[in-house]
């Protein structure tokens, strides 16, 4: 499995962030070739973290262009700075 992790800063409203991923974003990730899960968690003080899990690397990069794409048309005026971006291949799991 692999998974793409972002971490996105400063977030405005996070609330309404959240709407519009679980009502926008989450849709497009179940469509995905290779998809396993989706986790979009509030960690708190303006700071939102994406989880997305896959059978195989080009889902999971093909998420992280999605998610680009999906922040720059629906979520550019909640999410003002550009996240930290990680992926990689599952090592380990319980």
């Amino acid at each position: 499995m692999y998974v793409a992790v972002r971490r996105y800063e400063g977030v405005t409203d996070p609330a309404e962030a959240a709407r519009r991923v679980s009502e926008g974003f989450v849709p497009l990730m179940r469509q995905v070739s290779g998809f396993v899960a989706y986790y979009w968690i509030d960690a708190g003080n303006g700071v939102m973290v994406s989880t997305s899990v896959f059978r195989d690397r080009a889902g999971a990069e093909e998420s992280i262009s999605m998610a680009s794409d999906f922040v720059r048309d629906h979520l550019a005026s909640l999410l003002p700075h550009p996240p930290e971006v990680m992926a990689g291949e599952v090592v380990a799991s319980a």
